[in-house]
């Protein structure tokens, strides 16, 4: 079943499996375009085609949360209180000014305020949160474990934040924090086992969603998965602009990652199996 809000999609399944998609939005409410450079470099930033790369989920009766509106707005996946992911690394900000590249989004003068950002973070942030916490308290009711996937891609060169080229499936876990070895082995042994390159824990460790809501003594196991553009997509080698990027979507290219991905979340549900079993055993 899907309750969607405009800009807030929730489908709802009765898997132990909740999908939060958080970046592969690029909407920008009109009154947030006045003082950016450009909108194409506003957008630049998304997930491109995530939502389409995992929309085989439903057939898992997997629940599926995710946001049309970009980062650029209002990033949901950074923590509100400013507090750095990644301390003493680059990264952006709760409403980026920056793009990762380091390039300013908006013309001098026109950054969000304090008062703006923080009417975003009340607009879209907040119930895009609540909704992801109703979801997992939903599931939790049925289920005594359930597994957050949150789903991420970037492109795979970007030196202001990671030196060369990024592995193509990049695990996060918060250092082993945010859900039981077991999980986070699983995962890692698929992705070691598959043509695509792969690290957990590497320059990408989960955002704010993965460490806020993954609390494995509380049945809740969250991981990220970051991908790099190239496992899915035609990512040329230097530099992009508006002609080349976005890349077309193309479901030949994307379909030996997509088959790979089936199988991590379906590692995710036999996961949720084994545990629920275990729980009701002790």
């Amino acid at each position: 079943m899907s309750a969607p809000t405009g800009w807030l999609k929730v489908t709802r399944g009765t898997a132990p499996l909740l999908l939060s998609v958080p970046h592969a939005g690029v909407d920008i409410p009109s009154e947030y375009q006045r003082g950016l450079v450009s909108l194409w470099l506003a957008r630049r930033d998304a997930d491109f085609w995530v939502d389409k790369l995992y929309d085989f989920a439903s057939d898992l009766d997997a629940t599926l949360v995710a946001t049309s509106i970009s980062r650029t707005v209002v990033d949901v996946n950074r923590d509100p209180s400013g507090v750095s992911l990644y301390p003493g690394q680059m990264t952006t900000e709760l409403c980026p000014t920056t793009s990762f590249d380091g390039d300013a989004l908006y013309v001098a003068g026109a950054e969000p305020d304090t008062t703006q950002r923080a009417a975003r973070t009340e607009r879209y942030f907040r119930p895009y949160h609540a909704a992801l916490a109703a979801e997992i308290a939903r599931l939790r009711g049925m289920h005594p474990v359930v597994v957050l996937y949150d789903c991420h891609s970037i492109r795979s060169r970007i030196p202001r934040l990671f030196a060369g080229e990024l592995p193509e499936l990049n695990i996060g876990t918060n250092s082993g924090a945010s859900c039981a070895p077991e999980l986070a082995s699983t995962i890692r042994s698929l992705c070691e086992a598959s043509p695509f390159s792969s690290i957990t824990d590497g320059r990408f460790k989960g955002g704010y969603i993965t460490r806020h809501y993954g609390r494995p003594a509380e049945g809740v196991h969250a991981l990220q998965m970051e991908l790099a553009c190239r496992s899915y997509l035609r990512e040329g080698p230097g530099a992009i602009g508006p002609e080349s990027w976005p890349p077309r979507y193309d479901p030949a290219i994307a379909a030996p990652l997509r088959t790979l991905l089936k199988g991590l979340l379906t590692a995710c549900l036999a996961f949720a199996a084994r545990s629920t079993i275990r729980s009701k055993i002790e």
